[in-house]
């Protein structure tokens, strides 16, 4: 049996019909930059997040520099985030002019450990940056206390979290602003690189949309420096197709990843995902902990079970941000040792699952 990663042609499938007829309707209208399908999406999708606004954009992490510019990130200024992300999550901060301050998860979140977060916080800190990592929410009540306790602002990197919930509300109507990506391979994926950010602020809100444009009011009317940072129509008109079934494919997700508790939850060598009662995983990703992690993946390789290493590099540990003495984050650098994602999409079989687990089984025995 052969089990990829991530394989959507079942999901893409389900859509293409619609998609092929709303992409040729997008052609005779000649709304191929922003215009009435952008705009369209960004009030489904706020809606569906329970935001007030929603700016879309040409991806992920220009949705996470943009709220930075927003909020006003300046050289010198500190911005506190995790190791444990893909790169874009500091790039960002540095490319918004700030320096990045490090802080580690929780061992078994794998989020920001709010227990670390106060003895990081410096007379240079102007904000905080959450990971929702892997569809798990960070633990965002004692982040957001410390932030008003210090006066920071907190902008949620969601960009894995679409339809995630924290205590009853959905990631991205958590803190400040908070960034997504649409990448093709996310919860909601477009089909080519897209983003988007949701805020309650209309301040926020606007000054996005001025500065995703090239800083402009109106046509030819610029009135700060800005980007090219736009949604285009056609991703726009994609992803409010797929929206329409993002709970039932984060349900699919939700499922499988119960297959995989059950079945692994006794397999020695192995922790699966701890669930948590104030929050609700989408499983961009279902990532165990494995002893022997790197033999695992190339047995189950062997076997036709495709497999991923996130992040193998934790970000402090990347060349780029290797400056200055050694910084010590043991609990991210022992998850790059030993966090092992398994196969994970909505059509996922249960033969395929079932198989996935005895593999996983006869490797440990």
């Amino acid at each position: 049996m052969k089990v990829p990663l991530i394989d959507l042609k079942d999901q893409h499938r389900l859509v293409r019909e619609e998609i092929t007829q709303v992409l040729a309707q997008v052609m005779d209208e000649g709304s191929f930059i922003r215009g009435p399908r952008v705009e369209a999406f960004e009030s489904e999708f706020a809606r569906y997040c329970g935001a007030e606004y929603c700016v879309g954009l040409n991806s992920g992490t220009d949705a996470l520099h943009l709220i930075l510019k927003t909020l006003g990130v300046k050289l010198g200024d500190e911005v506190i985030t995790v190791p444990f992300t893909f790169i874009a999550t500091a790039e960002s901060i540095t490319n918004a002019g700030a320096d990045v301050k490090f802080v580690d998860v929780d061992p078994e979140r794998y989020t920001l450990d709010p227990n670390k977060l106060s003895a990081a916080i410096t007379s240079k800190t102007v904000g905080i940056v959450p990971v929702h990592i892997f569809g798990m929410p960070a633990d965002m009540n004692p982040i957001l206390d410390i932030a008003k306790k210090h006066g920071l602002w907190v902008a949620e990197d969601a960009c894995q979290a679409h339809g995630a919930v924290y205590h009853g509300k959905k990631a991205g109507t958590l803190g400040n602003a908070a960034a997504f990506s649409f990448y093709p391979s996310k919860n909601l994926g477009a089909y080519g690189d897209a983003g988007a950010v949701t805020t309650d602020e209309s301040a926020i809100a606007q000054r996005i949309k001025m500065l995703r444009d090239h800083g402009q009011t109106s046509k030819y009317h610029s009135e700060v420096i800005g980007y090219n940072s736009r949604l285009d129509g056609f991703q726009a008109a994609i992803l409010s197709i797929k929206l329409r079934h993002l709970e039932a494919w984060n349900k699919k997700r939700q499922t499988i990843a119960m297959w995989y508790d059950e079945a692994l939850k006794d397999v020695q060598g192995i922790r699966i995902p701890k669930r948590f009662p104030d929050s609700t995983s989408v499983y961009h990703l279902y990532s165990i902990r494995a002893e022997r992690r790197d033999a695992l993946a190339e047995y189950l390789q062997k076997n036709g079970i495709s497999t991923a290493v996130f992040y193998i590099v934790p970000v402090h540990q990347q060349t780029a941000y290797k400056n200055g003495r050694p910084l010590s984050l043991p609990v991210s650098e022992k998850l790059s040792q030993e966090i092992l994602s398994l196969p994970m999409f909505p059509d996922l079989s249960r033969d395929q699952v079932d198989y996935v687990v005895e593999k996983i089984r006869a490797f440990y025995a």
